[in-house]
């Protein structure tokens, strides 16, 4: 892939933060994610690539737009799958709280996992534990596994999982070893990264969430030589079904990174939409706007951080 190509999707995530941003706050969550994707997916037609969605808003009769398989960009070289959350975390928008982001992950074709829509779980680190977590181990182990690749004491360690009730025994088993935890609401797209970012305070990502936010968090983690195990979590004879027309024999292996993200060469962007611990949100004033985005890809190992300027009324393509 062109390296330019990381500046030409920075521009799409922008586009979705900015329109998703003007939402913030008022209740309204499926305005917002509609805001983000319409903006997405015109912002898409300038991008020099041709990409296919292979995680998106949903299958073509479920979602009018950025649906799985849909054709992105300009139709020209290089081919690429195309994972897209437009807005990754419509409720955090809606409530006008912590953490709301535009995402986009580009891979060589054929190399991002199709995850189907369905729950995944999931454990992430950052690069200093890398080869020191097990998924199927306990949770204590895998926190003593951490703090030693550290060179902290388990309290320490901050573990991040989304507060949902089918974590209850997650959260007692992590302070029962005694780490702390951050309790989040939603995103845990933005949880597994913050994993990589020692600024963050966060150390490991532990429960289940998307597995389509599974597969955009283990790209953003291969660029910045993270990790991130998970395992598909059907509930039903036609979610195993669907795993396997999508391609996974045994829809309970555990997946590892070159199963979530094959290859050398992958991109990822993400866009604030309101504060967060890696990213600032939109800030509008009148006709102008500021955007704090994050670029990474893998073959380098290129992490950029670009704020923008905007001039609202100079960008007649955005839905505002």
């Amino acid at each position: 892939m062109e390296r330019s190509l990381t500046l030409e999707l920075v521009r799409v995530t922008e586009a979705a933060a900015l329109a998703s941003a003007r939402w913030m706050g008022l209740g309204k969550k499926d305005e917002a994610d509609d805001a983000a994707t319409t903006a997405m997916r015109k912002e898409f037609e300038n991008v020099p690539m041709d990409g296919t969605v292979v995680i998106g808003e949903g299958e073509m009769d479920e979602a009018p737009m950025l649906y799985i398989g849909e054709k992105l960009g300009q139709g020209v070289a290089p081919a690429v799958d195309v994972a897209v959350d437009p807005l990754e975390g419509t409720n955090i928008v809606a409530k006008g709280t912590w953490g709301a982001i535009s995402v986009i992950a580009v891979a060589d074709k054929g190399n991002l996992l199709h995850a189907p829509d369905m729950y995944m779980e999931k454990i992430a680190v950052g690069p200093k534990a890398v080869g020191k977590i097990d998924i199927n181990a306990p949770i204590k182990d895998n926190l003593k596994a951490v703090a030693q690749a550290q060179g902290k004491d388990i309290s320490d360690l901050v573990a991040i999982v989304l507060e949902r009730d089918r974590h209850q025994k997650i959260i007692h088993e992590i302070r029962e070893a005694g780490a702390r935890i951050r309790l989040i609401s939603d995103g845990d797209v933005a949880a597994a990264i913050n994993t990589a970012f020692e600024d963050t305070g966060v150390d490991i990502l532990f429960g289940s969430g998307g597995a389509p936010e599974g597969v955009l968090a283990a790209v953003a983690l291969k660029c910045m030589g993270g990790e991130i195990q998970g395992k598909l979590l059907p509930q039903n004879a036609e979610e195993v079904e669907r795993c396997k027309r999508m391609g996974l024999v045994n829809p309970y292996q555990v997946l590892h990174m070159d199963d979530l993200v094959k290859g050398d060469d992958a991109i990822f962007a993400a866009t604030g939409v309101t504060d967060g611990e890696l990213l600032q949100g939109v800030r509008i004033q009148g006709t102008r706007a500021t955007t704090h985005s994050v670029v990474m890809r893998a073959k380098t190992g290129t992490i950029r951080f670009i704020e923008g300027t905007h001039r609202l009324e100079r960008k007649p393509r955005l839905v505002l």
